[in-house]
C-alpha cells in the first residue's frame, strides 16, 4: 500500500508540474495573440504561472479540508527556492552576481512580502481578513513591479523583447522590436488548454490525497509532506533551469525566478484559499518551517545586498536546508 501511494504521488505532482507548463505555454500565446504586450504576459501569465503547482494544490487540500498543508507547502516552497535553487546555482556557478535592479526593486519587495506573512501567520490562522489583505498586498506589489517595469523598458534607448526563459524568470533581457510577431491560435491550442486544466484538477486532487494517505501510513503530519516532498517537487522545474542557467553563468535567470515566485507562494498561494476557509498553522510548520523561512530570506537580502553570491554561500546553504531537514525529521 505505501508503494502505490508514492507511486500515486510521484504521478500525480509530475502531472501537475507538466499541466502548469502546458498551460502557461498555451495562456502566453493566447495572450500575445489577443494583442497583450510581451511584457505584460511575462509579468502576469508566465511569472505568476510558475507558482501555479503550489496555488492549485493549496486550493485543493483546503476544499478537501486539510488546511495545514497550504501554509506549509508555500513555506516549503520558498525555503526550497532558496536554499536548494540558489545554493545548487552559487555551487555549480562558483559565483552569482546580482544585478542592480534586483536591489532597487526585488529585494525590498520580498522582504516586504516575507513580514506581511510572517505577521498575519503569528496567531497560527488566517482569517478571510487576513487573506484579503495578503491578496491587496499582492495586488499593490504587482502594480508597482508592472509600472517600475514598464517605465525601464521606455527609458531603454532600444525598444526590444524578452525572451520566453527570459520572461518566464522574470528577466528583461531584449531582442530587436522588428521581430514582434502576433502568433495565430489553432484548434490544437485550445486543446491543449482543455488537457492542461483536466490535468491540473486530477493532478491537484491525487496529490492532496497521497500526501493524506502516505501521512497516515507513515505516521507524520501531512505539513510535513507537504513542506518537504511537495515544496521540492513543485520547485524541480525551476532547480532544472537556475542550474543550466548557473552552468552558463547567466546569473539573472538563475535567479530571477526566486524574488517573484516567493512573495507570490507567502500572500497568493495561502491569500486565495483563504478566502474559501480559515487556514490552520500546524505546530511543526510554525516552529520550524516558519523560523527557517524567515532566516533563509534574511540571508538571501543580505546575499543580494552584498552583490556576489560565493560558491562557500552556495554550500551553506545546502547544508542549512540538511539542517532544516534533519530538525524536521528529528534525525538527532
Amino acid at each position: 500500500m505505501l508503494i502505490f501511494w508514492i507511486i500515486v504521488f510521484i504521478v500525480s505532482l509530475a502531472l501537475l508540474v507538466k499541466s502548469s507548463d502546458w498551460l502557461i505555454e498555451v495562456a502566453e500565446k493566447i495572450g500575445l495573440a489577443i494583442g497583450l504586450s510581451p511584457f505584460i504576459v511575462g509579468i502576469l501569465i508566465v511569472g505568476i504561472g510558475t507558482s501555479f503547482p503550489e496555488l492549485v494544490s493549496s486550493l485543493a487540500a483546503t476544499l478537501k479540508g486539510v488546511t495545514d498543508i497550504v501554509v506549509a507547502n508555500a513555506i516549503g516552497s520558498n525555503i526550497a527556492n532558496i536554499l536548494l535553487i540558489v545554493g545548487f546555482s552559487a555551487v555549480v556557478a562558483r559565483k552569482l552576481v546580482v544585478t542592480k535592479n534586483l536591489i532597487d526593486v526585488d529585494l525590498p519587495l520580498l522582504a516586504i512580502g516575507t513580514v506581511v506573512f510572517l505577521v498575519v501567520v503569528w496567531d497560527k490562522q488566517i482569517t478571510l481578513g487576513e487573506s484579503i489583505l495578503m491578496l491587496i498586498v499582492y495586488f499593490i506589489y504587482l502594480l508597482y513591479t508592472v509600472f517600475h517595469r514598464e517605465t525601464e523598458e521606455q527609458e531603454d534607448v532600444s525598444e526590444c523583447l524578452p525572451t520566453r526563459q527570459e520572461r518566464r524568470h522574470h528577466i528583461t533581457i531584449f531582442a530587436p522590436i522588428e521581430k514582434i510577431t502576433r502568433p495565430k491560435l489553432v484548434i490544437k491550442d485550445f486543446i491543449y488548454l482543455i488537457i492542461s486544466i483536466v490535468g491540473l484538477y486530477f493532478g491537484a486532487k491525487y496529490l492532496i490525497d497521497a500526501v493524506v494517505k502516505l501521512s497516515e501510513i507513515l505516521k507524520v503530519g501531512t505539513s510535513v509532506i507537504a513542506i518537504t516532498a511537495v515544496a521540492v517537487g513543485t520547485s524541480l522545474p525551476e532547480l532544472i533551469v537556475s542550474i543550466q542557467a548557473a552552468f552558463k553563468k547567466k546569473s539573472e535567470i538563475a535567479l530571477g525566478n526566486i524574488f517573484g515566485s516567493n512573495v507570490f507562494n507567502a500572500l497568493v498561494v495561502v491569500g486565495l484559499p483563504g478566502l474559501l476557509k480559515t487556514i490552520e498553522v500546524d505546530a511543526q510548520t510554525f516552529n520550524i518551517g516558519l523560523p527557517v523561512m524567515v532566516l533563509a530570506t534574511f540571508l538571501f537580502v543580505i546575499s543580494g545586498i552584498s552583490r556576489r553570491i560565493h560558491i562557500w554561500e552556495g554550500a551553506f546553504y545546502l547544508a542549512f536546508y540538511l539542517l532544516f531537514l534533519s530538525k524536521l525529521f528529528n534525525w538527532f
